[in-house]
């Protein structure tokens, strides 16, 4: 379990993308951007897009994502990664087939 005031919250902003976005693109876009501390790719799919960033950093992540991607739009913000799922059903990924392997 993580202690919120040591950690800190975060805050999942999901993006609608150029379909010929890649994740790997939105990496190197990002810092290439110059941002001291850029944020986390989650997830790139289907022409969606979902960052990780803190909350004072939001509004940041929201004009480095339309830099690196001038056709970008934030779609949502959520406190979850569940919450922006739930809004944005095709960001959920394929259930894992077989059994699961635990350590």
């Amino acid at each position: 379990m993580t202690v919120k005031s040591k950690v800190g919250r975060k805050r999942y902003v999901a993006f609608s993308v150029s379909e010929g976005m890649t994740k790997e693109a939105i990496i190197r876009g990002l810092r290439s951007a110059g941002l001291p501390d850029p944020p986390y790719v989650v997830q790139c799919s289907s022409g969606k897009a979902v960052l990780r960033c803190t909350p004072d950093k939001r509004e940041g992540a929201i004009a480095a994502m339309s830099r690196v991607d001038p056709r970008s739009s934030p779609l949502s913000t959520s406190g979850t990664l569940r919450g922006i799922r739930r809004r944005h059903p095709e960001l959920i990924a394929a259930k894992r087939r077989g059994p699961r392997v635990r350590s």
